[in-house]
Formats: C-alpha cells, sequence, structure tokens
C-alpha cells in the first residue's frame, strides 16, 4: 500500500479534456494510492481535522487525503483490476485504485471534500455519490448532470458533505456494464457533533462492506455482464467465503455494522447468537424511538443498512444472508433433483465405462462437503470451508462475527476458533434409548364439518 508520506509527495501528468482539470491543476493532482492485497487493512484513523472512530472495510482498506486550502482531496482511478474472489480463484473486474470494490472514502459532516476521478477503463465513466446530498452538476449521472469521463482523463467532484450517515459510489455511465464488472466503493460520513445527531451512538467497532454478486463460468475470469437474476457467486465486497475476513470483536464492544446492496435481489441479513437494532438507512439515523429487535434484516436493491448490538456473547457466530443459494458458489442451476433414487444399478455400468465414476444427489448434496472433486481451473467448490468440527458446508455471503474476551482495542487479528467451556457443546446422546409418546386419536371422533359454498355469479361482483 502507498504510504500517507508517498501519497501527499508526487503529482500526477495527466491528459485532460474539456478544461475541468487544467493541466496547471493536474501537475498538483494528489497521488492515487494502491492497494494489491485483499486482506482487511487496519482502520486509517486521521491524522488531521475532526477525530473520529474509523471503520474497518472487510476485505478493503480505506483512501488516505491530502488536506489543502481547506479541502479534502481524495484521487480515485477507475481502471481494469484483478481480485481474489476467494483462495483458488481470482476473477478480471473492474474497480478503483487496484481493486473491488475502490476504497472506503471517510470524512466528516461539514467536510468541503474534492475528489479527482481518473478514467483508465476501455470505455467513458462518471461516479454517483449514492445517498449524498449535494449540486446537482457533482451527482454524477453521465448526459444528464455531467459530461461522461472520457477514457484518459480526470475530471474533478467538489461539495461539502452536509449529513452524516452511510453511502456509497458507483458509475451512472455504461451502468449495467460498469456494475456487473465490480465498479463500486463504500462512502462514510463522520458526524462533526455526535452528541447532537439524533439516533447516533458511538461505538467501539464499526464495519462496513458492500453486497455485489457476479456470473463468472466455471474456469473462466470474467463476469457475464448480460445475467439479469442468474448468479453463481454472491459476494460480500468481492470475495466469497471462505474467502470473507471473520468480524473480530472484544466482548463487552459496542458494534456497528454497515452494509449496502448493489446486487440485482434483496438481500436478508441474519446474525447467530445476537438481536441487534436497524440503527441507520442510506436516509439516515433511526431514532431510538422508532427501533425495534431483529435478528435478520432485509437490505433491497440500492439500499444500504446500519446495525448495532453489544457484544456480549463470546463465540463464534455466523453472519449470513439467508437466501440458501447466495451462501453457496458456482452451481449448476439445471441439475435434477435425484434424492430417494436408486443409482446403484446404472452406477455400475457407468464406472465400466468412467472408471471412478461416483453417483450423487440420491441422498442430498453433503458428502460435497467432505470430497474434494477435480475442478475446472479458478473455481470455487460449491460448497467449502473446515470448521473446528468438520466441514461448514458454506460458499458465498457467509462468514463469522468472533467475539472475544481479552482483546486490545484495535485488535481485527483472527483469534482462531472459539474454545468452548466444557459442557456447552451439542453432543451425541449417549444414555438409554427412549420412545416417543405417540398423539393420541382424539382428533379422529371430532364432528365432520360442512362446508357451504357458493359459485360466483356471472356479473363478476366483488
Amino acid at each position: 500500500m502507498v504510504s500517507r508520506r508517498q501519497f501527499f509527495g508526487r503529482g500526477a501528468a495527466l491528459a485532460l479534456g474539456a478544461g475541468l482539470v487544467s493541466k496547471a491543476g493536474a501537475a498538483s493532482l494528489p497521488e492515487a494510492p494502491q492497494m494489491d492485497s485483499a486482506a482487511m487493512q487496519p482502520p486509517l484513523a486521521p491524522p488531521d481535522g475532526r477525530p473520529y472512530r474509523p471503520v474497518a472495510t472487510l476485505n478493503g482498506w480505506t483512501s488516505p487525503w491530502r488536506a489543502k486550502d481547506g479541502w479534502k482531496e481524495f484521487h480515485l482511478v477507475a481502471e481494469p483490476v484483478q481480485r481474489e474472489i476467494a483462495p483458488g480463484m481470482v476473477a478480471n473486474l473492474w474497480g478503483y485504485n487496484g481493486q473491488s470494490p475502490g476504497p472506503t472514502i471517510e470524512c466528516v459532516e461539514g467536510d468541503k471534500v474534492r475528489i479527482f476521478v481518473t478514467n483508465r477503463l476501455p470505455e467513458h465513466t462518471t461516479i454517483h455519490w449514492h445517498g449524498i446530498l449535494l449540486p446537482s452538476g457533482m451527482d454524477g449521472v453521465g448526459g444528464l448532470t455531467q459530461p461522461q469521463i472520457p477514457v484518459g482523463k480526470t475530471f474533478v467532484y467538489e461539495f461539502e458533505m452536509t449529513k452524516s450517515g452511510t453511502f456509497m459510489y458507483h458509475p451512472h455511465a455504461d451502468e449495467m456494464v460498469q456494475m456487473a464488472m465490480g465498479m463500486m466503493g463504500f462512502l462514510v460520513v463522520h458526524p462533526r457533533n455526535p452528541k447532537a445527531v439524533r439516533g447516533y451512538a458511538e461505538v467501539d467497532r464499526d464495519f462496513v462492506f458492500l453486497i455485489n454478486a457476479y456470473d463468472i463460468e466455471p474456469g473462466s475470469a470474467t463476469p457475464k455482464i448480460n445475467t439479469m437474476l442468474d448468479f453463481n457467486l454472491w459476494t460480500w465486497n468481492s470475495r466469497a467465503f471462505p474467502g470473507i475476513d471473520p468480524l473480530v470483536v472484544r466482548k463487552g464492544d459496542r458494534v456497528r455494522i454497515r452494509f449496502g446492496n448493489l446486487t440485482m435481489t434483496n438481500h436478508p441479513i441474519h446474525l447467530h447468537g445476537y438481536d441487534f437494532e436497524v440503527s441507520g438507512t442510506d436516509g439516515g439515523w433511526v431514532p431510538k424511538t422508532a427501533r425495534w429487535p431483529e435478528v435478520t434484516t432485509d437490505v433491497a436493491v440500492g439500499q444500504m443498512r446500519a446495525i448495532e448490538f453489544v457484544a456480549n456473547a463470546p463465540g463464534d457466530w455466523a453472519f449470513h444472508c439467508h437466501k440458501s443459494h447466495h451462501t453457496m458458489n458456482a452451481m449448476g442451476h439445471d441439475v435434477p433433483t435425484t434424492i430417494g433414487v436408486d443409482f446403484r444399478e446404472v452406477a455400475k455400468r457407468i464406472e465400466r465405462l468412467v472408471p471412478g465414476y461416483m453417483a450423487m444427489g440420491d441422498r442430498g448434496m453433503a458428502d460435497m462437503g467432505e470430497m474434494e472433486m477435480e475442478l475446472p481451473a479458478n473455481t470455487l467448490p460449491m460448497m467449502t470451508g473446515r470448521g473446528p468440527f468438520g466441514p461448514i458446508e458454506m460458499g458465498g455471503m457467509f462468514t463469522v462475527v468472533k467475539v472475544r474476551e481479552g482483546l486490545a482495542a484495535n485488535d481485527y487479528r483472527d483469534p482462531g476458533w472459539y474454545a468452548h467451556p466444557p459442557g456447552t457443546v451439542a453432543r451425541e446422546w449417549t444414555g438409554e434409548p427412549f420412545a416417543a409418546p405417540r398423539a393420541t386419536g382424539g382428533a379422529a371422533h371430532s364432528p365432520p364439518v360442512e362446508l357451504q359454498v357458493r359459485k360466483p355469479g356471472a356479473h363478476g361482483h366483488h
């Protein structure tokens, strides 16, 4: 990662058009930092300006900025990138500053921000600041509120952050292609005066991620951009389980998790072991009087949510989308169901022709969690991951919230698997077998019910 000292130091000589950034301005552009790691980077504490607790981006990072003449300056570069979806698979995507999603942008309510955007894609682009209240000409809708950013050119966006909250950025140019290729990023605006913001509370750990999805055929690396709904890789920050970082939390911490949905469908996000409150949306913070306890919250397309809870129960707690196909990696959607089918004779005949052939699916799909079948290159198993008790049998949008005692305040390192206290793990019953009592047949003696049915008339009255 480029250091902050390096970030301040060098300018970039860029070819510019339409005079939006002059040649003199180009010589003084802040450097665009690059990231080549898919591991979560430590939260970036603000080096100047008003203090705040920085966010931790799952499998991501926060962009440094340059303070200049009362403005915070950032530099994003739209470009082709390679992103490791999980160990064993790398995708050819488009993103910002070397990664998909791009770096998280953090600032404070009242900040004046200047964001330079350089286009190194093979086509024009723009950036829309999703949820931010700003002048119309800075909204980033190509052709409507601004010219498209041509290939090789740099545009500048300037606006003041008028309210705190949870936001995101993405193109509004050839949107179907560019978002299907992974172009998006998170934007967090911290309150200027936290105690004065209704519904806002200080937290000890603040995590962020974006929900995205891809259709990448087994053996290939580039998404199919025309897919509407039938995606086969469901990801958080362009990572699939087991490649998604765990959320490491100290017992007793107040925790906030923010997420935004830029897929083509809704996602019911479920946390085990806790109930939580939805404390924020992309429209703002939710007052305490308007909240209710939940264990699952649905986030629709284009929406953002912030949830909060106090981490008072140590353990390893699953955190995932509750659509079961969204916690699996690439699968064949047209494979017929064969549960209960006796394959034994057919399998013997096929094995004579195809040595090593195995019939699958007649007893369910759990065997896939144990088996290590040969896969096409650059392809993830449909069900994968191992825990302390065996196969986890997950993929896609799944990770673990790891709550531990004794962690340091800013320690986000993976602590390993939870050591359960004796007697607190489900186990096989080894006592005396017992017969389950059967229900009595009292219902059979209930008097018959006579139903009166009236056929509707021909006039269609309601």
